[in-house]
């Protein structure tokens, strides 16, 4: 059995509301709800949440909400993992067979189905226990620098001050997306960005962090630019 896991909780601070704020003419947890409906994989499509709008919303676009978030998983402090590790212990606790869990975040709003479907096969490409969404950084994190106390600057590398960006590696950063994970991994709260982890990379210009009002900003503008068009993604 595969399950998905829409964590979205009710006190977010930065942007009030965000979970169910309307994007685009419609909540923006309902995008990634249809998402996770239309990659076809998942048993169940859960929302964890704390809040009875948030419910009453997932519920609306199809999702089920079959418990209510315990307050201690609910404040500023409660990581993800924590969150899905509580999630799937209630479904083995219901007597569901879990083959994995899917962990997708409630403003991953340009998020594709068939993203959700190449991460559920590189989970199972090797002897994975996560397989997450990353993408690359616009500029090579190894010609980073940082402004002194005298406002000067330093180089966090200044080994590689003349090598050829072509020539320095590749950097990765979570594109907070999915991640696919196996039960006993979330249980565990094993650290997902780890050696037993593989990368699903998503394309720079789909990968947009919403915690912020420039953020929520931004992705508008991006939605207009690539979904709002006659022949969109």
């Amino acid at each position: 059995m595969k399950i998905s896991v829409i964590p979205a909780r009710g006190g977010s601070k930065r942007i009030p509301r965000k979970n169910i704020r309307n994007f685009a003419g419609k909540p923006a947890i309902s995008r990634t709800i249809q998402t996770a409906q239309e990659c076809d994989l998942f048993d169940a499509i859960i929302v964890s949440t704390d809040d009875s709008e948030i419910a009453e919303v997932s519920r609306q676009w199809g999702a089920e909400v079959p418990f209510v978030r315990p307050a201690e998983l609910a404040n500023d402090f409660a990581g993800t993992t924590e969150v899905i590790a509580h999630a799937t212990q209630w479904a083995i606790d219901e007597g569901w067979n879990l083959e994995a869990v899917c962990c997708i975040y409630a403003t991953a709003l340009f998020l594709q189905s068939g993203d959700l479907q190449r991460g559920w096969e590189s989970l199972n490409s090797g002897n994975w226990l996560y397989a997450f969404s990353a993408t690359d950084f616009a500029y090579p994190i190894f010609r980073a620098f940082k402004q002194t106390a005298n406002k000067g600057v330093e180089m966090f590398f200044p080994e590689y001050f003349t090598t050829r960006s072509q020539d320095l590696p590749v950097a990765l950063h979570d594109a907070g997306q999915f991640y696919w994970g196996r039960p006993q991994a979330w249980l565990e709260q094993k650290r997902i960005f780890d050696r037993w982890s593989i990368p699903v990379t998503i394309p720079r210009w789909r990968v947009q962090d919403i915690d912020t009002e420039e953020d929520w900003l931004q992705a508008e503008l991006m939605w207009k630019a690539i979904c709002d068009r006659p022949n969109n993604i």
